[in-house]
């Protein structure tokens, strides 16, 4: 299985190293390197990289490479699905998976490594039997640490593991009982300078905190159940109820989970929440060129669409741009050529728009293509795909709990062609 794990940063420095059965040699992220050199964006590394004795299987997450070491077959996404639930651990000891943070908790990271992993094996990889077996950092505990030389390590062996239930402690108690859904999808769409749509989907989850006491069960219906396709469940989700009656029933894990996470592809039942006007153009033997952009809200059901962020890579003989913002600011880096604005809310009854021209350099031929736009933005409380909750009832405890649903929609790559 899982020979070694390398973490690679952006600068391509190896700077932390883990292995399970023999020692690997450095010297076989060689393949790796040569793979992201040839890449022309980051995330474009092959996420399976053969080598004549292993195969490399990697994630780019926060900007670090998780370049697990394998040496005979396994299916690639067993390996890819437990290097992001090593990131979600790191992320959710931590805070935050970064490399200095990683750095400073080392010891942790190693302890954590070590009961994550047996033998090359996935063995304990739910947050809630962690944190029992070792626990998490706090500026107290590694005070006592330093001065006392123990570690996190947990002196018993985890309550859920045991159980048929592995994913929830016993005997969980709270004074205040809540449960709280984030339904949270990301559009990804590719929309011609027409103003069509080539391609659009989208990736939702439901991401869930739960703070029950005892050992609650819940269930979860859905008004439209058969939007969602390609579900992916977290254990805790019985599998056959989904399938005769498109009902979540589960016993929950004590804090935050992700539940599930899902795919609309069907073009049909993807809403594009924005639209944008552009007049971006370059004539043959002028060093002036034409750039009007104004953007505007659609399909969002009376949501306002926020955190609105514009970026565009110029050609390479633009030198630089003189706009015009009727809203919010922008910047243009006159070295790498990317031009961003940033907008702010879209407020529909005046709409942002951003004009000027740009400059070219004297004598540069007319560029071949017009550039891009990429798009970022949140709508709170909506589901584009049209997804909506419609109850969630629980069984086996007596109290009333404090339930919240929660929508939004963001941007993922959303790119509009000029």
């Amino acid at each position: 299985m899982i020979h070694s794990l390398f973490l690679v940063n952006a600068s391509g420095d190896i700077f932390l190293e883990k292995h399970w059965k023999s020692v690997v040699s450095r010297s076989v992220c060689d393949y790796f390197f040569e793979a992201l050199e040839r890449a022309t964006e980051p995330e474009n590394v092959p996420p399976v990289i053969p080598t004549p004795h292993h195969f490399l299987i990697n994630v780019l997450r926060h900007r670090i490479y998780f370049v697990a070491v394998i040496q005979s077959e396994v299916p690639p996404l067993f390996v890819i699905e437990f290097l992001h639930r090593v990131v979600d651990t790191f992320q959710d000891y931590f805070g935050v998976c970064t490399e200095a943070a990683i750095k400073d908790n080392v010891v942790v990271v190693y302890e954590l490594l070590e009961e994550m992993l047996d033998n090359g094996f996935p063995l304990a990889t739910e947050s809630n039997i962690l944190k029992e077996l070792i626990k998490p950092p706090t500026i107290l505990r590694t005070v006592v640490n330093t001065i006392t030389g123990s570690t996190n390590v947990g002196e018993q062996l985890p309550t859920g593991q045991l159980s048929v239930v592995p994913w929830r402690r016993t005997g969980v108690k709270y004074t205040n009982n809540e449960a709280y859904f984030d339904v949270v999808e990301e559009i990804d769409a590719i929309i011609d300078k027409s103003g069509s749509t080539i391609t659009a989907e989208i990736q939702g989850v439901i991401d869930a905190c739960v703070k029950l006491t005892g050992m609650p069960d819940l269930t979860l219906s859905f008004m439209n159940p058969r939007l969602l396709d390609d579900v992916s469940f977290h254990p805790c989700v019985r599998f056959k109820r989904w399938e005769a009656e498109r009902i979540l029933s589960f016993i929950p894990p004590d804090g935050n989970f992700r539940l599930l996470s899902y795919h609309v592809s069907s073009q049909n039942l993807v809403a594009i929440p924005v639209y944008v006007k552009h007049n971006i153009s370059f004539r043959e033997g002028s060093s002036q060129g034409r750039f009007e952009l104004t953007l505007g809200p659609k399909q969002t059901m009376g949501k306002a669409v926020e955190s609105v962020l514009v970026s565009s890579q110029l050609p390479r003989g633009v030198l630089n741009a003189s706009l015009s913002p009727s809203q919010g600011t922008y910047t243009f880096d006159p070295v790498t050529k990317l031009l961003s604005w940033d907008v702010g809310k879209i407020n529909p009854q005046k709409l942002p728009s951003l004009k000027g021209s740009v400059s070219l350099q004297t004598g540069a031929s007319k560029p071949d293509e017009n550039p891009t736009i990429n798009i970022q933005f949140k709508i709170q409380q909506l589901a584009i795909s049209g997804l909506k909750v419609n109850r969630l009832d629980m069984y086996g405890e007596k109290y009333k709990p404090f339930k919240g649903i929660k929508y939004m929609t963001k941007a993922g790559k959303f790119q509009v062609r000029t």
